[in-house]
């Protein structure tokens, strides 16, 4: 059996790979989650508990309130196409579809949209997508069948959309997935994907009673999952369409990475540096807002500094500068001198805070 590419870099794109599957493991790809709404409680769907069913919008890790914080988001990493996710998109079909039409009027017909949905909707909407622009729509087979999807994938393919199948590759399903790889042969579809089972907080019960352990390791993926998947990947290496398999290890340590990474280089200040990590490394000197000013003159001129390599944090009362910087003053300074580290999201998470002297 062939072993499988578990890297944390970017892997080159196999022939016939779907484009936004090439787009998501470039880390270029902004994640739009139109609607947390889904009627179909899957018992292996790994939402989180804040997001189930809430009508808001999450642009990446932001919450969003309008297209406007949407597109700085897309901005704020460069992106060159957007996944529409869920809930179930298609659950606020007209929200999923002014979606497509606000992103591609912000970032123009070459940014690559494709959208996930459970549901066979009514494939006259499929020209309305169409003509929004949407690339590529990903079916989720409620059933494993394609037989209440056929007309609208036929619909959506009439009016140059891609369309494909992605599902998890549960372990207990091997011969409806096998019989599936015949049956995808006779609808318009391009690409199969099949994601790595993963046990998470929110459906570890679901999966105990089902039986399904952890494979081990540090990843979240289902024991059996990877197993079937690469036996499916071989019976379809003569199907007239591309079956790729995505682990549980590379979404998180590649794709979401990746993500990360390519953010943090697109939003870094002139005072902070991406670490080995990809999380975001600056020095800082806690200071109070009475005294912030005083203290920011004081460093500009007794260190000359330039405009943009000092900022100062309201929320956290605190002077922000180059983390060279920040270990030269701790050697003199009795004040305290710190390293902070933090996602590089809109929300820029504080994942550490170091001491780097010994203050009073």
């Amino acid at each position: 059996m062939r072993s499988l590419p578990m890297a944390t870099e970017v892997l080159p794109a196999e022939e016939g790979e779907a484009e936004g599957c090439v787009q998501c493991q470039q880390g270029s790809k902004l994640v739009l989650f139109v609607t947390g709404k889904c009627h179909w409680g899957c018992d292996y769907c790994p939402l989180s508990e804040n997001r189930r069913e809430t009508p808001d919008m999450f642009a990446n890790e932001r919450r969003c309130t309008s297209w406007d914080e949407v597109i700085e988001e897309g901005h704020a990493m460069n992106a060159t196409g957007t996944g529409i996710t869920g809930g179930d998109p298609m659950l606020d079909l007209e929200k999923t579809l002014e979606a497509v039409r606000q992103l591609k009027a912000a970032f123009g017909p070459e940014h690559h949209i494709h959208a996930y949905t459970s549901i066979p909707f009514d494939p006259d909407r499929a020209a309305d997508f169409g003509a929004a622009g949407l690339d590529e729509i990903r079916f989720h087979l409620l059933d494993g069948t394609t037989t209440k999807y056929r007309a609208t994938m036929e619909a959506c393919a009439q009016h140059g959309i891609e369309v494909g199948v992605e599902l998890p590759c549960e372990p207990d399903k091997e011969a409806q997935l096998f019989a599936l790889l015949d049956e995808l042969a006779g609808v318009p579809v391009s690409f199969l994907n099949l994601n790595e089972l993963e046990i998470t907080v929110g459906n570890q019960e679901n999966m105990d009673v089902r039986g399904f352990n952890l494979s081990g390791g540090i990843t979240a993926a289902a024991e059996g999952s990877a197993e079937l998947a690469m036996r499916l990947k071989e019976a379809a290496a003569d199907k007239p369409y591309h079956l790729k398999f995505c682990t549980a290890k590379y979404k998180d340590a590649g794709q979401l990475r990746n993500r990360f990474k390519r953010r943090g280089q697109a939003t870094l200040r002139p005072y902070e540096v991406l670490s080995d990590d990809d999380t975001v490394l600056f020095g800082a000197i806690p200071t109070s807002l009475e005294d912030a000013q005083d203290d920011m003159a004081e460093l500009r001129v007794e260190l000359g500094m330039a405009d943009g390599w000092l900022r100062y944090d309201a929320a956290h009362q605190r002077i922000e500068l180059p983390l060279s910087l920040a270990e030269d003053l701790a050697e003199v300074l009795e004040v305290p001198v710190l390293l902070v580290e933090v996602h590089p999201t809109h929300e820029r998470l504080e994942v550490g805070v170091v001491h780097l002297n010994e203050h009073r």
